[in-house]
């Protein structure tokens, strides 16, 4: 199994001691409802989790939520609420709607305002051995004094320098270094601490968090591409200074941005669909399959339509698992040509637009082997296998259906073939009629004839 790493910016395999991987997630900023952006890197790394663990590991998933930053406090400041009042409600929902997607859920999920003193005991340390310095109040990480500072996005300093939006402040040593802690301003939230009060800068409270619930080396750290500098970058330099274990994460994934239009879907441009909107519209499956219709670490476009089309794409797989008859002949449809490209595909960092074509194909053989009266229980139940390792439901229900009449609709479209290969065109055009009326969609493949309904 191969991975692309953003450290060494090429792929390779993944192993994990004693089949252990521990690995965390950066999770959302909980000042406002959470966007289908949020959902895509909550899915892909729900992706890794499911196949991580098809594939025989054991999966420790920490994922935090940021909830004390200068996003959390303008936007409590701005709705005239404590910092603590705004994140809980949007805790509360997005982990619902997380529910609603099938994601599974975290092991833990820390809260930067809960883990003050971890944060504190790393800023010691780094300031115990001359990578951070305080200054009024105020401490900052010395990125000068890390050698290997860059390593993760692949640039220099100077570089970095030249095209960053950095704070000028005449009280830091360099202009690159960056906050571990900041000094109490009136109406925000404050810690005491040994350099007075205030609270953790953003970059630390995921280095305390990781360190504290999975050790000094992890196997996975991910996240969006957006995090890559300086926040990722940031979190190995002082995370590695101040346990001096590297690396700090063997492996860094990074997932692609959501896209609305030419722009990044992002909550402070204001160009969003939240999650519960996008649940109101779609389908759980129909949502995930569109994150998967594109490589996890490539851009994806939003639009309703996108989405839209992967309902009825959902309903190719569906119809494959409606109950067949009785088999007629001597024979069996194997599904296991189609599990080993599935498998080769997400082998291959995960190359879900690949394992997808392997479940069409096979649920396109499935309905094949109905037509022919061949035995395809198995591949049926290996069909529900693999989409569950994606996270696929394939619940009848959501299809606009209803589950408790998915068997009688399917007897319909039975006896509507067994008519037609009778030549009783008349009878089984009723039997199309009366559906098309109910709203139940029939097409006509190859494969046998598939449904759809709504």
């Amino acid at each position: 199994m191969k991975l692309y790493n953003t450290l060494s910016g090429k792929l390779e395999e993944f192993t994990a001691p004693n089949g252990e991987v521990r690995m965390y997630v950066c999770g959302i900023t909980p000042y406002a409802a959470s966007h289908i952006g949020h959902a895509m890197s909550a899915v892909v790394f729900d992706i890794v989790r499911r196949y991580l663990e098809y594939r025989g590991f054991k999966v420790r998933h920490i994922q935090n939520f940021t909830d004390v930053d200068d996003k959390m406090i303008n936007a409590a400041i701005e709705l005239g609420v404590k910092v603590s009042d705004l994140a809980e409600p949007n805790i509360g929902d997005y982990l619902d709607e997380m529910d609603a997607l099938n994601v599974e859920r975290a092991h833990i999920y820390p809260q930067a305002t809960a883990e003050i003193d971890a944060i504190i005991e790393i800023i010691e340390k780094l300031v115990d051995k001359g990578y951070a310095y305080a200054v009024d109040g105020d401490v900052y990480f010395r990125v000068r004094r890390d050698d290997d500072y860059g390593k993760l996005s692949h640039r220099d300093l100077d570089s970095m320098q030249a095209g960053a939006r950095v704070e000028v402040d005449e009280r830091k040593e360099d202009v690159m270094d960056f906050a571990l802690w900041k000094s109490y301003k009136p109406g925000e939230p404050a810690w005491g601490s040994p350099w007075g009060e205030g609270r953790p800068g953003w970059h630390i409270e995921c280095s305390a968090m990781s360190i504290k619930y999975l050790g000094e080396t992890i196997d996975i750290h991910g996240g969006g591409q957006d995090l890559v500098f300086p926040h990722h970058e940031n979190e190995i330099a002082q995370s590695e200074s101040a346990t001096d274990a590297m690396p700090f994460a063997r492996f860094w994934l990074h997932n692609g941005m959501l896209r609305l239009g030419d722009d990044k879907m992002s909550k402070s441009l204001g160009n969003i669909i939240s999650v519960s909107e996008a649940l109101k519209m779609f389908s759980a499956d129909a949502i995930r399959l569109f994150f998967m219709s594109s490589h996890y670490r490539s851009p994806l476009s939003y639009s309703d339509e996108n989405v839209a089309s992967q309902e009825r794409a959902l309903d190719r797989l569906r119809n494959a698992l409606r109950p067949a008859q009785s088999p007629t002949v001597d024979g069996t449809f194997d599904p296991e040509p189609f599990q080993e490209r599935f498998v080769a595909a997400m082998d291959d960092d995960l190359n879900t637009p690949r394992a997808l074509a392997a479940l069409f194909d096979m649920a396109r053989g499935i309905n094949r082997g109905k037509e022919n009266g061949s035995d395809v229980a198995g591949a049926q139940t290996k069909l529900k296998e693999l989409s569950g390792v994606l996270g696929l439901t394939l619940a009848e229900d959501e299809s606009g259906g209803s589950s408790n009449a998915g068997p009688f609709i399917q007897m319909l479209v039975d006896l509507r073939s067994e008519l037609r290969a009778a030549k009783q065109f008349d009878l089984a055009d009723s039997i199309r009629d009366r559906l098309t009326e109910a709203g139940i969609t029939l097409e006509d493949t190859t494969g046998g004839t598939e449904w759809q309904a709504g």
